[in-house]
C-alpha cells in the first residue's frame, strides 16, 4: 500500500520549517524575492522551490483568520501529469510510495501541457523545459526515514505513514475539528496520496486546494488521454498501447 501525507492545516503556525527543509534536503537555493505586502515567501512555488506555506487573511464570521496552507504536489493516485505524459523515462510512479517522480528526461515533453494537466497547479518549468516539484523525499523514504517536512513540522500539521493509518488519523481529527469548525473537511481524500484538513472552505486557503469538479485527477486523467488520443504519432501511439504490458513485465 502506498505512502500518504495528513497535513493539518488547524494546526500550522506558519513557522515554514517545512519549507526550509525541503529546500536543505534537495539542496535548493533560496530565491531573491520583495516585499509584496504578505509574510508568504517567496509569491509562488517554482523550478527551485518545491514546498510552500501560503497565507491569506480572511473575514470569517466577523472575526480576522490567518489562514495557512503548506502546498505541495499532492502526488495524485491517477496522476494526470504522468497519464499525459505517457514516458516513463520522464515521469513514473514508485509503486512501493506512491511517489509520482520527475527525471531530467521531462526536458521533451511539452512543459505547458504537463502544467495544464495538473488540478493544483504544481509543476514548474526551469529556463531549459525541465519540470520539477515535491517528489516525496522519495530517498529517504527507502532509507526508513519520514519526509524532511515531516521530521521538522513541530506541531503535527505534517504527518505521514502507511496511506489506511493516515486515512484512520484523518478522519479522526476531522471529527474533533468539527466540533470547533463544522464545516471542516478533508480534501479530495479519495484521489490523493496528499490529504488536506481545513477548518474554512478550502478556496480562501488557496485556487488550487481542490481540484473543481470537472478537474479531479480522476477526470482530468480521462479526458487528458482522451484529447491526446487524437493527435498523437503512430510511435507515441504504440508506445501508450504497449505501457501496461511493460509494467507487467517489470513486477
Amino acid at each position: 500500500m502506498s505512502k500518504t501525507f495528513l497535513i493539518d492545516t488547524t494546526l500550522c503556525t506558519a513557522c515554514r520549517g517545512c519549507q526550509v527543509a525541503c529546500k536543505q534536503w534537495h539542496d535548493l537555493p533560496a530565491e531573491k524575492t520583495r516585499n509584496m505586502g504578505s509574510y508568504q515567501n517567496p509569491a509562488d512555488l517554482s523550478y527551485t522551490t518545491y514546498k510552500l506555506v501560503r497565507m491569506t487573511e480572511e473575514e470569517i464570521g466577523g472575526k480576522l483568520h490567518w489562514l495557512f496552507f503548506p502546498d505541495q504536489c499532492r502526488h495524485c493516485i491517477e496522476a494526470p501529469c504522468l497519464e499525459t505524459a505517457y514516458d516513463e523515462n520522464a515521469i513514473y510512479r514508485d509503486e512501493a510510495t506512491g511517489a509520482v517522480l520527475y527525471t531530467q528526461a521531462t526536458k521533451a515533453l511539452d512543459a505547458e501541457e504537463i502544467i495544464g494537466s495538473c488540478p493544483y497547479n504544481i509543476p514548474r518549468a526551469g529556463l531549459d523545459g525541465t519540470l520539477t516539484k515535491c517528489d516525496m523525499c522519495n530517498d529517504r523514504i527507502h532509507n526508513g526515514l519520514k519526509p524532511a517536512c515531516v521530521t521538522t513540522c513541530p506541531t503535527g500539521t505534517m504527518n505521514f505513514g502507511e496511506r489506511d493509518e493516515m486515512l484512520a488519523l484523518a478522519e479522526t481529527r476531522l471529527k474533533k475539528v468539527k466540533q470547533r469548525y463544522p464545516k471542516a473537511m478533508l480534501l479530495d481524500p479519495d484521489d490523493l496520496n496528499v490529504i488536506y484538513l481545513t477548518a474554512f472552505d478550502p478556496a480562501l486557503y488557496s485556487e488550487y486546494a481542490v481540484a473543481d469538479a470537472g478537474r479531479s485527477p480522476r477526470k482530468a486523467s480521462a479526458s487528458r488521454i482522451a484529447a491526446s488520443d487524437k493527435n498523437m504519432t503512430r510511435s507515441e501511439a504504440i508506445r501508450k498501447m504497449m505501457g501496461p504490458f511493460g509494467k507487467l513485465m517489470k513486477a
